[in-house]
């Protein structure tokens, strides 16, 4: 019997996580599943959900689904519930749908594969649906306040609630003082491309770790800057490939998913972009 899998989102041209999925399941042998790319957008999330037979184990949600779905769903998990974001759903034999977020985990994960733990100092630019898992992600790594630069601060609120319910204390900064997180252990930058562009000049002589949430084009002027000043560098290939390997590893329930594999497929595909 074929399983079916696929990505949701708008645009989703663009997505790697066909490549990824597609290259975890011919390393596991699953020659009897899909994983395609579906254009869909809120209004049309329902009916396309509506729409799936029982052959289909899960989906994974891309903007602007993350938060749109959780109506949707029988189940949310406790995480996901907390940063107000999906990114996976789930579909249980009887056809229930449950949502859960492997973007915090993936954070942890990847930063953890390059021996970042703990952080004496962090600080996050951005307010979006990835800044909301960065700050979960930090509930566990970062000793004190989290820093929150944002340019629209009708969203202070919103983030205050989100911080409170992933355990994490911030301190929301105007994103004209911006470069001030350079003085930081950990940086995670979650905006949108071009967004940091202008304060590459500004990145100090002994940098900390910078994760740069954007993979195409790659690198951002930002982690150009901070690789040239010697300091650590993630990007959103990182965080694409570990949240993708937690996805697989729920769809399928084989794990561990193979993490060198898939992260290859990307890294080859971005190459050909």
């Amino acid at each position: 019997m074929i399983s079916h899998a696929a990505v949701l989102g708008s645009p989703i041209a663009h997505s790697l996580s066909p490549v990824l999925h597609r290259a975890a399941y011919a390393a596991l042998g699953l020659t009897a599943w899909t994983y395609d790319a579906h254009e869909v957008d809120e209004a049309s999330l329902p009916d396309f959900l509506s729409g799936l037979d029982a052959s289909w184990a899960g989906l994974s949600l891309t903007m602007p689904l993350k938060r749109a779905v959780i109506p949707l769903l029988d189940e949310v998990s406790a995480t996901a519930r907390a940063v107000e974001a999906v990114n996976t759903v789930l579909f249980a034999p009887d056809g229930a749908r449950t949502g859960t977020n492997t973007d915090v985990p993936g954070l942890v994960n990847a930063l953890a594969e390059r021996g970042v733990t703990e952080a004496a100092s962090a600080a996050v630019l951005g307010a979006g649906a990835t800044a909301s898992s960065a700050l979960s992600a930090l509930s566990g790594i970062a000793k004190g306040e989290v820093e929150v630069y944002i340019r629209n601060h009708a969203r202070d609120a919103e983030v205050h609630a989100i911080a409170e319910a992933v355990g994490t204390a911030v301190r929301i900064r105007d994103w004209d003082e911006a470069a001030a997180a350079f003085g930081c252990a950990l940086v995670i930058s979650t905006t949108p491309v071009g967004a940091t562009d202008g304060l590459a000049a500004a990145v100090p002589a002994t940098p900390g770790t910078l994760f740069d949430v954007l993979y195409h084009p790659w690198p951002t002027p930002l982690a150009a800057a901070w690789t040239a000043r010697g300091g650590a560098v993630l990007g959103g290939l990182d965080l694409l490939v570990h949240q993708a390997v937690l996805q697989v590893e729920l769809m399928t329930g084989r794990a561990p998913a193979p993490l060198a594999a898939m992260r290859a497929a990307g890294e080859a595909a971005l190459s050909a972009r």
